[in-house]
């Protein structure tokens, strides 16, 4: 007889994304959830350990990275073609992991988030691969907040 005591493990494919002011945005692959924290090394003369101690430091969060079947719908290439001419907006957003109902159960919330490099597709003759277009996201800060249950 199987242990249900133990959760299962949600599945990677059962995602969206979200941005402020974008009303589609769905793709086939996100990554780049990556935090840091740096540490810092610290002593005072007369600590009678002959080490360092480590305190924690500065917070860093990766570009975020998407990637979706290129369509006619513009609207994260407008987004950043207006970070190209210098007037973009910063947007928050989120990645949001869901169950094989659609139930929301993560949710990694991201702050003042813009385009760093937008990647065209690849051309072939002989394949038969859907164009994929990829964005590179910088964000200021990313946090995990847990669905309720």
């Amino acid at each position: 007889m199987p242990d249900r005591n133990r959760p299962d493990p949600f599945r990677g494919y059962n995602f969206r994304v979200e941005f402020d002011g974008i009303t589609k945005a769905a793709f086939r692959e996100f990554s780049g959830l990556t935090f840091e924290t740096d540490p810092v090394e610290y002593r005072e003369g007369d600590e009678r350990r002959l080490h360092v101690r480590k305190l924690f430091g500065l917070r860093k969060f990766t570009n975020l990275q998407a990637k979706r079947g290129i369509t006619t719908d513009m609207q994260l290439y407008r987004w950043y073609s207006e970070i190209l001419n210098g007037g973009a907006r910063l947007r928050d957003g989120a990645v949001i992991l869901t169950d094989e109902l659609q139930k929301d159960k993560m949710r990694w919330s991201f702050r003042n988030a813009f385009i760093t490099k937008w990647e065209g597709p690849s051309f072939n003759a002989t394949s038969n691969d859907v164009a994929i277009e990829m964005i590179e996201i910088a964000v200021d800060r990313v946090e995990l907040i847990p669905s309720a249950q």
